[in-house]
């Protein structure tokens, strides 16, 4: 009888207790599970970090609790006070470490699948392939062939090992929340399409960082619309070369691409990066001014000009000049 007795106390312990001193300060251990690991592999980690006194009883107790066939990947912040049980319920759960990222406003569908992988959430080429599936964007309500302008940048909530898909559906969705009717329909007034108007704002996105530029960048590409000018954005010729190494040359201003709008008139076929909402708003909302020109003036703003010789006069004074002021 006691024996008995003692074997029950010792499975109580084995199943509710923590291996450790619960007394003092809890001490939290990181362990990272691999994609397809066993109960046994991910058994041996633990031990070896001493949450646990006892190897094959936490085996036998995750089998027991059905837990070999649904341990999920990913991080998982273990302490000392937590039970053999606990820790075999945040596996079975997932219940892992979240990470809050933040998707810069401009980052292409390939920077973001190269921020992700840096982080840990998943790989770049996976996300990429992803991205560029059709059915994917079929699934999304993506009618477009292009994810590119529809992964809306935001803080988000990601665990180690989320899916590519998970990954960007949220992003969709948090576009679609953004991009409202109402806006549709403010963009149907103006006569563009969705995807036009993420185009439009994914230009002016790369175009300038200044937030009281932006519908004037807007103004400028509007206005030259209408009159049927080239567009001549650097932005959308790098996005359509084969690589960029930082440097835009002469050559590259005649390569033939869909995207080169020193070659061809209108907008590219497509978004160049991903815009946020104050480029979005920008491209729906050029201010009410005529001009046609813009150069930089190396301090993060621009000139802006309404004629050819006074665009030629701004170059000069902020690109050509000797010993000009570069900041």
């Amino acid at each position: 009888m006691i024996v008995c007795l003692s074997i029950t106390l010792y499975g109580v312990r084995i199943v509710f207790l923590p291996a450790q001193n619960s007394e003092g300060d809890v001490v939290h251990t990181i362990i990272t599970v691999k994609e397809g690991a066993s109960l046994y592999q991910v058994t041996s980690q633990i031990t070896e970090t001493r949450l646990i006194s006892n190897h094959s009883a936490f085996v036998a107790l995750g089998k027991l609790m059905g837990v070999e066939e649904k341990i999920h990947p990913g991080q998982y912040d273990l302490n000392s006070r937590m039970a053999p049980s606990t820790i075999l319920t945040m596996l079975a759960t997932g219940h892992t470490i979240p990470h809050w990222v933040t998707i810069p406003e401009g980052y292409s569908v390939q920077q973001i699948g190269e921020l992700l992988e840096n982080i840990g959430i998943t790989t770049a080429t996976q996300f990429m392939q992803t991205a560029h599936s059709a059915e994917v964007r079929f699934a999304l309500g993506v009618e477009e062939d292009t994810l590119e302008g529809f992964l809306f940048p935001e803080t988000y909530r990601f665990h180690h090992n989320t899916s590519p898909l998970n990954i960007i559906q949220i992003m969709v969705e948090q576009f679609w929340k953004v991009y409202t009717p109402e806006v549709q329909q403010q963009a149907r007034d103006r006569g563009m399409s969705t995807l036009e108007v993420l185009t439009l704002a994914s230009i002016i996105e790369k175009e300038t960082g200044a937030e009281e530029e932006r519908a004037l960048i807007s103004a400028v590409f509007h206005n030259r619309l209408k009159f049927g000018m080239l567009l001549q954005s650097d932005p959308t010729v790098i996005y359509g070369l084969p690589s960029f190494d930082g440097n835009i040359r002469k050559p590259d201003l005649q390569y033939d691409s869909p995207y080169n709008t020193y070659r061809t008139r209108g907008l590219p076929p497509g978004p160049i990066t991903n815009p946020g909402w104050e480029s979005i708003k920008a491209a729906l909302n050029p201010a009410p001014v005529p001009y046609l020109y813009f150069v930089s003036k190396n301090d993060g703003t621009h000139h802006f000009s309404t004629t050819l010789a006074e665009h030629s006069r701004a170059v000069y004074q902020y690109q050509k000049r000797p010993n000009r002021r570069t900041s």
